[in-house]
């Protein structure tokens, strides 16, 4: 399955022009060859803070129905990072929207970082899409410093492609690179990296968008700084070959310390 990575910058508030800009992308994904494209975290309104609960929208509103309209256009799966507004409750949120337009899946980010919890509400549900070989777990940001999600998504949900959309700033750039690689490597999985570029409200984005394989190899990268389009191939065959040659999961200790099984946060 070929997969693609938006790394952009989006402009705080304005979501008519982000979301043209993410059909631009969609569109170059398309013609790269990709069955799917990730967009990074809250694509759709920036990550200006003061701005997201003017801009957020239900799903039956603003960006969800475009995304859905730019999925059939272009014949193309996306996974892409909202403001998703629930009555006065705004979740920071993944959706997942398979090429004709279906909505797949839903994840509410689950750890809120610092000021964010001033405007949202945090999830309280693990989310994966079965999609054929394939099953994503969708993740948000900040979770990705927390390895027990992942671990939960690998054996709970068996998911075996790790998706993040993020909007990861330049002070922790290596924790990043370092989060990914390791979230990968500890379960033999596939992981998707879409991180913003640009400055919101005087916070600068540290780019660095991958695409990471089961042994913890970076099949594609983006630079640090400015927007890109990178792709690769998920393999069913080189999963298997990771897992087999060390069996990991199997090797679990399960009575010492648990079996990592997803539940309500």
């Amino acid at each position: 399955m070929q997969v693609a990575v938006a790394q952009i910058a989006c402009v705080p508030g304005e979501l008519e022009t982000n979301l043209r800009k993410i059909d631009s992308f969609a569109e170059q994904a398309k013609a790269a060859g990709a069955e799917l494209v990730i967009f990074p975290e809250l694509a759709d309104t920036g990550y200006d803070l003061a701005k997201i609960g003017e801009a957020a929208q239900t799903r039956d509103e603003g960006a969800v129905p475009a995304l859905r309209e730019t999925a059939q256009r272009w014949s193309l799966a996306i996974i892409c990072g909202v403001a998703e507004r629930v009555g006065d409750t705004i979740y920071n949120s993944q959706v997942f929207i398979e090429a004709d337009g279906a909505i797949a899946g839903c994840y509410r980010k689950a750890h809120l970082f610092c000021g964010e919890t001033k405007c949202f509400a945090a999830g309280g549900e693990l989310q994966s899409v079965a999609r054929g070989a394939w099953n994503f777990g969708l993740t948000i940001c900040y979770d990705l410093r927390f390895p027990e999600v992942y671990r939960s998504l690998a054996t709970a949900r068996d998911a075996n492609v790790l998706v993040v959309s993020s909007a990861w700033p330049f002070p922790r750039a290596e924790h990043l690179r370092i989060l990914a690689l390791a979230r990968a490597i500890e379960n033999q999985s596939y992981l998707l990296l879409a991180n913003r570029v640009g400055t919101d409200a005087g916070l600068t984005f540290c780019g660095g968008s991958m695409i990471v394989g089961p042994a913890g190899e970076v099949l594609a990268s983006a630079a640090a700084e400015g927007e890109d389009l990178i792709s690769g191939e998920l393999s069913p065959e080189n999963l298997a070959a990771v897992r087999a040659r060390m069996p990991v999961f199997a090797d679990r200790r399960t009575d010492l310390y648990g079996g990592g099984t997803a539940r309500q946060l």
